[in-house]
């Protein structure tokens, strides 16, 4: 087993293994055991007790982080020319179809979420596979495929997140960033658990 490293046992200090933290302590201490030098990004796992290999036991889904989820997210937009001007205005980093179809075939995936229309889905499959292993294929269940492609804008620039169980029945999601104070922390993971409540199968 790997040896633990000083600042690995300070944080450990801190815990207490035998007790069980609410969710507002837990965000408090979160703050108190970060020492790296960086604005650190604070994850969450919960494990389902699902069996995602069974259709009816497969968890997936959106929610938006009431204060976001602290990183400037980079959003492509794929959409036709009629709708690029809303997609700019939405806040997009990325605004126009054919040249970045271009550009992903070539290996570009410099962004963090693709929205497009459902017209333009044709034009995507053949990127599956380099889409996919990435996370970026648009999907409608996540509201990336969709004609309101100002309002998907808009959502994901203000914390929309999606998250999927893995295939040992965990979510992982990142909810937010260290320099959130505790409550905030604490209200985003609140968030996210309420919303996996109402789905879990």
């Amino acid at each position: 087993m790997a040896r633990l490293t000083k600042n690995q046992k300070e944080a450990q200090a801190k815990v207490d293994a035998s007790k069980l933290y609410s969710l507002s302590e837990a965000s408090a201490l979160v703050k108190e055991i970060t020492n790296v030098k960086f604005d650190a990004t604070v994850d969450l796992a919960i494990r389902l007790g699902v069996d995602p290999r069974k259709a009816n036991q497969m968890v997936r889904g959106v929610v938006t982080l009431p204060h976001g989820t602290g990183k400037d997210v980079k959003v492509l937009a794929l959409v036709t020319p009629d709708k690029e001007a809303e997609a700019t205005e939405a806040g997009a980093d990325f605004v126009g179809l054919d040249e970045y179809l271009q550009k992903i075939k070539g290996g570009w995936t410099d962004v963090d979420v693709i929205i497009t229309m459902p017209s333009v889905m044709g034009k995507l499959g053949p990127l599956g596979r380099v889409l996919g292993p990435r996370g970026l294929m648009p999907n409608p269940k996540t509201g990336t495929v969709t004609m309101d492609v100002a309002k998907a804008v808009k959502e994901v620039k203000a914390g929309k997140i999606d998250f999927k169980v893995d295939k040992t029945g965990i979510v992982h999601a990142a909810i937010g960033k260290v320099s959130f104070d505790a409550k905030q922390i604490a209200e985003n993971a609140n968030e996210l658990i309420q919303t996996l409540i109402k789905m879990k199968p």
